[in-house]
């Protein structure tokens, strides 16, 4: 295999310089500094080959996309004799390479010709849950999910090594019947000692879990291609109350999807058909008219299928009753203005009238009837009149008066009987059939006026043909405009009051359909045709944007329609339903108008300051006796929405969420990480995890009482930090597992460079044994021979009189002078001045590098000399990475250091709940300048509190902050003390 049979490269955020190779049937694991594969990740004969790959930051873990849609987890596997410190021979059998177990699968799913697995995302924040794309649409949601399980259970023959629960929770060690969350994130499920080959400590309480994936979310998408859509009615003042934007859509497996556009979720998918749908006319909010042609008999003939569905129920019926067997193919239905009629038009067959609200047939035309290319209802209609009439006659009934002639000529005793019979109906009109007006056009162009009322049908006028058109295709009627389009790709606008038309040649193919845009007074208009669609303005007559399938646009356009006013709606071969702007550009919808179907905790929906005032109340309430998520009873002076919209996400949150949150034992640092977490905020999540980790396990309280809990023998750190944080690790822990992977990389090695790149790993980490084993492996006839043996000579010899180290200092001082950098530090680090190689490192920009060296090399004191330098270099204006700065200073324990820091960016509230939670783990004295700093901080803090509406605690910091926040504190008060005075 070559790198070209490659299918994806990634690179393991929890190990520095390792980059994971993915190949259908293996991944491979290389170490970068030698260049060597270090681990293979090997599927069996009959195993599902790979099709992607995402490694994991919070454990050393691999999330595995299958081609059957199986999302598998591997776990690398623990090795609990494979570290040794320098003070150790190395390990007789170190470990051949890096092997990652299966841990836990999902279910695959049923992969046809169209239906296969697309991509798979990783949760970034907790990564323990995964999203799989299918290609028909659907978005699979798996979770991860952890349970304790019996030793004895487990199959101890399978050489997996188990996995443990972690003994810390959001950072801080927990005892086994304190409230935690364990599937919080990825790091609660999976103690860090089970995978990085850490002895478990003595004592501890180890409870041994299995993990397995749960489906917690399903997103189905639309099926395959052809699609038909239309938009439900449109919003009016009289249907707002009710009105939902629902979209149908048409399948060709003859279900019909019903979509709401304001949430995008699937409102209702209802098996109607059994073949494809080729039509939909809504007859109402609620129902609509479908209709489908089965695919045609030697004679030509189908089975047409036209149904009348109604959303609440799901109810279906046969509008045309057993009509529809071996007959000519409906072409359109097309359903009137005020949705009373219902026009059926057939290829070969004479058109059909029929009477929605009855579903009774009015008039089938007789056979030398016109063949029908388009057909579309007037606008106009004499609704308003005959209410008009129908008020007239009620008021005079309703007076008891004897009705004049000239009255009755008016109201109609055929008015008065539809009156009487509409008495016993809740709505006055509902059974009064109103005149109507349609339009169609022949094979020859002729435009025929129709006018139907009741059971009547009547020729109204006819039209001839326009020379300049072909055959028509499709009408639009809006007002006092009507546009038809042709088979030549010719658009005819017709203004009905000023009695002209216009024709407008588009020099594109076939017009398929036009339609208008909902809303009084809006004249766009939308023209669909073979290769791509347009809006014009038939007020100016000019087109508005255009879109054509080719280079940039590569799906072709099945249906379109208008979503609202301004907004397009195209169904592409693709697969996809579109909702564009007018522009033919994407649209852009805010979520906080979305009505979504349940509370979802997402902060960032609400405006920036109320999120930010969530996250206050979230983090710290000092003001009150205990912490509450009721937020109707704090003196908040927001106006009541946005209070409310505060309330609904806290109670959108989960139940254990919450008892977290209420639990009067879940600490302050506890608690900032949770929030950190609940917001999505990385770079809090890094800074309160590794803060947790070092003021618990730094602060003075805990060293006075539990003095040999941390370091134990041998340098051995009991519950260390997540290896994933590199050079932020303790020492000893970071020794370890360097010496692990430069004995992997060793036995890995298998030319001279990889050799004599392990050759320098080792000195610098002081294995000087093990070094000069492999400097005299050095083959005689390699031209560094010479320098290789004089050089295991040198290192044996090292430990000799002070003049020769002088002479190795003074030799190394001239080769670093001399651009031989990395010499120069190995020759320094054998007489045991590490301190000078990481200064002369730092002088020459190798910052990382010096880190590294100290981390390994020097003890606590010099090691710490070192970071502080690293941090006023990531303190510059000219680098400024004050965020990674505050990471190394917590390392050191550098807390004051921290504060400032935090306070210089303008972190106040990080800043203050920092520093709260300093003074409870005694983390650093407090005198005349530290106090200086935390008044400051407090000051700040009390403003930001009092900007986001908590005026209680912004007194309380306030007055914690002395003289500093004497002024705010007098400001707070003052309206206080003019009603006391009044």
């Amino acid at each position: 295999m070559t790198l070209n049979d490659c299918l994806q490269l990634a690179y393991l955020p929890s190990k520095r310089n390792h980059m994971l190779l993915l190949y259908p049937r293996e991944i491979l694991i290389l170490d970068l500094e030698v260049n060597q594969t270090v681990g293979v990740i090997a599927i069996e004969r009959t195993g599902v080959p790979f099709l992607q790959v995402i490694p994991c930051f919070q454990r050393d873990g691999l999330f595995c996309l299958h081609e059957n849609g199986c999302i598998t987890l591997r776990v690398r596997r623990s090795y609990s004799s494979i570290f040794t410190t320098s003070s150790e021979d190395p390990d007789p059998d170190p470990v051949q390479e890096l092997t990652y177990d299966l841990r836990s699968q999902c279910d695959a799913i049923r992969v046809t010709k169209t239906v296969r697995p697309f991509s798979m995302v990783c949760c970034p924040v907790n990564e323990n849950a995964a999203a799989l794309v299918v290609s028909d649409g659907r978005v699979m949601v798996w979770e991860l999910k952890s349970a304790v399980c019996n030793r004895n259970s487990r199959n101890s023959s399978s050489g997996v090594s188990p996995l443990y629960s972690p003994v810390s929770f959001c950072g801080i060690p927990v005892g086994v019947l304190q409230n935690k969350l364990p599937d919080l994130s990825l790091d609660n499920m999976i103690g860090q000692s089970a995978i990085a080959g850490e002895e478990h400590p003595k004592g501890a309480i180890l409870q041994e879990v299995h993990l397995k994936f749960l489906l917690t979310g399903l997103l189905s998408g639309l099926p395959s291609p052809q699609f038909t859509v239309r938009m439900c009615p449109p919003l009016t003042t009289k249907n707002i109350k009710m009105y939902q934007p629902l979209l149908a859509v048409g399948t060709g497996n003859g279900s019909i999807l019903v979509y709401h556009l304001t949430n995008g979720l699937l409102y209702k998918e209802l098996s109607v058909h059994s073949c494809e749908v080729r039509g939909i006319e809504w007859t109402s909010l609620t129902g609509f008219l479908s209709f489908a042609t089965s695919i045609p008999n030697n004679m030509g003939l189908v089975r047409n299928e036209l149904q009348l569905v109604d959303l609440p129920t799901g109810r279906s019926i046969a509008f045309r009753g057993e009509r529809g067997n071996d007959e000519s193919p409906i072409e359109m239905i097309k359903v009137s203005h005020l949705k009373q009629y219902l026009a059926v038009v057939f290829k070969d067959k004479p058109l059909e009238l029929w009477d929605v609200r009855t579903c009774t047939i009015l008039r089938e035309m007789s056979k030398n009837f016109p063949a029908i290319t388009a057909l579309e209802w007037s606008p106009s209609h004499n609704l308003k009149s005959l209410r008009k009439k129908q008020l007239a006659t009620r008021e005079a009934m309703a007076r008891q008066t004897v009705v004049s002639d000239t009255e009755l000529s008016i109201a109609e005793s055929s008015v008065i009987s539809l009156l009487q019979e509409a008495e016993s109906k809740s709505e006055l009109s509902q059974n009064i059939s109103a005149r109507e007006h349609f339009v169609f056009t022949d094979n020859d162009g002729q435009v025929y006026h129709l006018t139907v009322e009741g059971n009547s049908v009547k020729d109204s006028a006819r039209i001839p043909p326009d020379g300049s058109m072909g055959s028509i295709t499709c009408i639009a009627w809006k007002g006092d405009t009507l546009v038809l389009g042709d088979m030549d790709g010719n658009l005819n606008f017709w203004d009905l009051k000023g009695r002209v038309s216009r024709g407008i040649p588009t020099h594109r193919s076939w017009v398929r359909k036009i339609r208008f845009a909902p809303g009084k007074g809006n004249q766009k208009l939308i023209a669909m045709y073979n290769d791509g669609a347009e809006v014009w303005d038939t007020k100016e007559v000019q087109m508005v944007s255009s879109l054509r399938s080719g280079r940039n646009v590569t799906f072709r356009i099945l249906d379109v329609d208008w979503s609202t006013s301004d907004k397009v709606i195209l169904a592409s071969d693709d697969g996809c339903i579109r909702v564009l702007e007018m522009s033919m550009k994407s649209s852009c919808f805010r979520m906080d108008e979305q009505e979504l179907t349940e509370p979802v905790w997402c902060p960032y929906l609400l405006v920036p300051r109320a999120s930010l005032a969530l996250k206050a109340f979230l983090l710290h309430q000092p003001w009150n006796g205990q912490y509450t998520l009721d937020i109707s009873h704090v003196n908040y002076p927001e106006n009541e929405e946005i209070k409310n919209l505060l309330q609904e996400q806290l109670n959108s949150l989960s139940n254990d969420i919450k008892r977290l949150l209420l639990d009067p034992e879940f600490s302050l640092l506890q608690r900032c990480l949770l929030v950190s977490r609940l917001y999505g905020d990385e770079s809090e999540l890094h800074f309160w995890t590794v803060a947790a980790h070092y003021l618990h396990s730094l602060s003075p309280e805990k060293a006075a009482t539990t003095p040999t809990e941390e370091t134990g023998p041998r340098g051995r750190v009991n519950n260390p930090l997540d290896i994933c944080y590199d050079i932020l690790c303790e020492n000893a822990y970071f020794q370890k597992f360097q010496l692990e992977r430069v004995n992997l990389q060793e036995v890995k090695r298998s030319t001279y460079d990889h050799t004599r790149k392990c050759t320098d790993q080792l000195l610098l980490l002081g294995q000087t044994d093990r070094a000069v084993q492999l400097l005299l492996e050095t083959s005689a006839d390699n031209q560094h021979y010479y320098c290789d043996s004089l050089k295991a000579c040198l290192v044996t010899t090292v430990t000799s009189s002070g003049p020769s180290q002088s002479t190795i200092k003074l030799v190394a001082t001239n080769m670093i002078a001399n651009g031989k950098l990395a010499e120069g530090v190995q020759l320094l680090c054998l007489i045991d001045k590490a301190a000078d190689a990481c200064r002369y490192l730092q002088t020459y920009g190798e910052w990382n590098r010096a880190a590294w060296l100290a981390k390994v090399r020097l003890n606590s004191e010099e090691c710490a000399d070192v970071l502080k330098r690293w941090v006023d270099h990531l303190c510059s204006p000219h680098v400024n990475q004050k965020s990674k700065a505050l990471l190394v200073l917590l390392s050191l324990g550098c807390f004051s250091g921290v504060a400032e820091t935090l306070h210089s960016m303008r972190y106040f509230d990080r800043a203050a709940l920092f520093v709260e939670a300093c003074l409870k783990y005694g983390a650093f004295e407090v005198n005349e300048d530290t106090g200086k700093l935390i008044s400051a901080i407090y000051a700040d803090y009390a403003r930001s509190l009092k900007n986001l509406g908590f005026k209680q605690g912004a007194l309380l910091f306030a007055s914690k902050a002395g003289a500093a926040g004497r002024d705010l504190l007098n400001e707070l008060e003052s309206p206080k003390q003019e009603r006391v005075e009044k």
